[in-house]
């Protein structure tokens, strides 16, 4: 997915507002992820190949928070089992909009429906798997639990849940090193200290992140027999529960 240079916060802004995925960020947003997320890529690939071993034959795989689609087109790479259908959430018209055609210009025996749709409103059933790329942390707290809940109904025996999140350290002085070393990697990727700053700014109202423990245990509460970290770099991880 070709894509401008994220240079939303390159110039100082009298008033920061809250990060939204608006066509600004949908223009950009493969530069901006690749520069912003230590390790994106194998996260984006390894769901695919999970895919290849949770992908159940006649069932749906639903991305809840799509964006451009890229864990949708990893997946329908990697699937073995006939009758798999995606469905590619998103409630960005913008994000949406770019991931349909993205979608119609890749060849795949999957196929892949994109719905524009808050996915509280999405009804979830017969799904072998569920992926969920850094977008839980964009849903308000008290919202979460429920949301969980609802996918583990709606998904099979033995299906999963693939979920990616920035998380917080419990102490204090282990997120200041967290944070200070994801902001390096932005700095060695190009970002200036003003765009740090004010990507940092934006967001403070919009992402409130938890802490690994918190995940497991909501998880725990959903129901999931299983809940494995098969990926973590800063304070960025992946985990996979299983039902």
């Amino acid at each position: 997915m070709s894509s401008s240079k994220d240079a939303i916060y390159s110039r100082p802004l009298d008033q920061v507002a809250d990060f939204r995925f608006d066509e600004h960020v949908a223009e950009v947003f493969p530069d901006m992820i690749q520069r912003s997320v230590p390790g994106y890529a194998t996260i984006v690939d390894a769901i695919g190949q999970m895919a290849g071993r949770y992908a159940g034959a006649d069932s749906l795989i639903y991305d809840l928070g799509c964006s451009l689609g890229a864990v949708s087109l990893a997946v329908s790479r990697y699937i073995q089992t006939p009758g798999c259908r995606i469905i590619a959430v998103d409630n960005s018209q913008a994000m949406a909009e770019r991931c349909r055609r993205h979608v119609q210009t890749f060849r795949s025996d999957t196929p892949i429906e994109v719905v524009c749709e808050d996915l509280q409103n999405i009804p979830i059933s017969n799904a072998s798997m569920i992926l969920m790329n850094f977008t839980l942390q964009f849903i308000e707290p008290g919202q979460r639990q429920a949301i969980l809940d609802k996918i583990y109904q709606g998904l099979n025996p033995g299906g999963v849940l693939v979920l990616s999140e920035k998380i917080r350290h419990p102490t204090e002085a282990g997120n200041e090193l967290l944070v200070e070393l994801h902001h390096e990697f932005k700095r060695r990727n190009g970002y200036s200290e003003l765009e740090i700053s004010q990507k940092r700014t934006a967001l403070e109202n919009v992402m409130r992140t938890d802490s690994f423990k918190e995940h497991e245990e909501r998880l725990r509460q959903a129901g999931f027999s299983d809940v494995i970290l098969w990926f973590k770099c800063f304070n960025f991880a992946s985990m996979v529960a299983i039902k």
